[in-house]
């Protein structure tokens, strides 16, 4: 897989010109979806590089990760005459550049794409390492392909459109990144003020956490040793998510918004911290500290002993499982990364239990 350039961008017209600029093309498009159409296109779609560029736009939230997005988006590639020398800006969080990155992928058996995201989450997570794709079948994730877009464009400009709790989901995989790298990164995640965020600290924040993915996707492109550290939380995590997928009520009462992916993360982490203290010797300290900041920032998801049955069956389906196991990533310590650990039923339920009542 061919790498993808990162380009941390203080000029963002410079940054999107050079990265069209390498990526000959005919046509240009530019997926959006509702919110980044409304709140984040009006930033580029006067620049000179953007003229003539055909607007792609889907729904917004990731209920919009579907099948019948991504025909849509095929739909509107063909339609305006999209050919395997055309080029797509995905300009959106972490739905936008998967299902865009996935779209521009498998359209004419792959055309140009370069991500844009406008969400911490995406900077730090969706936007880089390859991944594409779409929910399917009730599950997180479960069709999609490898493929890394042309450039990646990091600005925080964008955030400046967001809420609070985005910025919050965005900063539990940087949470992640910080526990599976180093003590000291670590220790400035679980004191930054989330409340009233200093967005100059948080760039150059967001450029050690890109780092450490990049360094081991390099390393691992698709997954086959060490690049499963960047699973932690996500086990049990994306069963919290899909379970609030099915029962939204579960996360914020009797609002249908779906779970922000880094909620389920953050919540994924407290139980895998957890087994982590159990079975490879984290230290309690750290755990107590980390879920500390997490309980203050994130809450807590309104789960009962009835719901664990499901969440279970939900883990089943994980991608990273092997022979009928669940299969998880946990850590002995800061960076010291343990990938392949399984737990039993009862150490799950356990977790479970530490993450309602700890």
């Amino acid at each position: 897989m061919e790498k993808q350039k990162v380009i941390i961008s203080l000029q963002l017209e410079h940054a999107i010109a050079t990265a069209i600029d390498e990526c000959e093309h005919d046509r240009l498009f530019v997926l959006v979806d509702d919110t980044t159409r409304q709140l984040c296109l009006p930033l580029i779609d006067s620049l000179p590089c953007m003229k003539g560029a055909q607007v792609i736009c889907i729904g917004a939230t990731d209920q919009n990760k579907t099948l019948e997005s991504l025909t849509h988006v095929w739909e509107e590639l063909q339609l305006g005459g999209a050919t395997r020398h055309s080029l797509m800006v995905n300009l959106g969080g972490g739905m936008v550049t998967d299902l865009g990155g996935f779209a521009a992928a498998t359209f004419k058996r792959g055309i140009s794409f370069i991500n844009v995201p406008t969400t911490l989450l995406s900077m730090v997570d969706a936007s880089v390492g390859g991944k594409t794709g779409i929910n399917f079948g009730g599950l997180k994730n479960e069709v999609g392909v490898f493929c890394n877009a042309s450039s990646v464009i990091l600005n925080t400009v964008f955030l400046k459109t967001m809420d609070a709790e985005n910025i919050r989901s965005g900063y539990a995989e940087m949470l992640k990144h910080g526990l599976i790298s180093n003590e000291q990164m670590w220790a400035e995640l679980v004191t930054f003020d989330l409340d009233q965020p200093d967005l100059w600290q948080l760039q150059r924040m967001v450029a050690d956490s890109v780092k450490v993915k990049e360094r081991i996707v390099e390393e691992d492109p698709t997954e086959k040793g060490i690049r499963k550290a960047l699973n932690l939380g996500h086990t049990i995590g994306h069963a919290f998510e899909s379970l609030a997928l099915r029962n939204p009520s579960l996360w914020r009462g009797q609002s249908d918004a779906p779970m922000l992916h880094g909620y389920a993360v953050a919540y994924g982490l407290v139980c895998e911290l957890y087994l982590s203290c159990m079975k490879t010797g984290f230290p309690t300290d750290k755990m107590r500290q980390t879920v500390s900041f997490i309980r203050e920032q994130y809450g807590r998801m309104s789960i009962s002993c009835d719901d664990y049955p499901t969440l279970l069956e939900l883990m089943t389906h994980d991608k990273k499982n092997t022979a009928g196991q669940i299969n998880f990533t946990l850590l002995g310590d800061i960076g010291d990364i343990r990938i392949n650990q399984t737990a039993t039923q009862q150490e799950i339920e356990e977790a479970l239990d530490f993450y309602r009542e700890g």
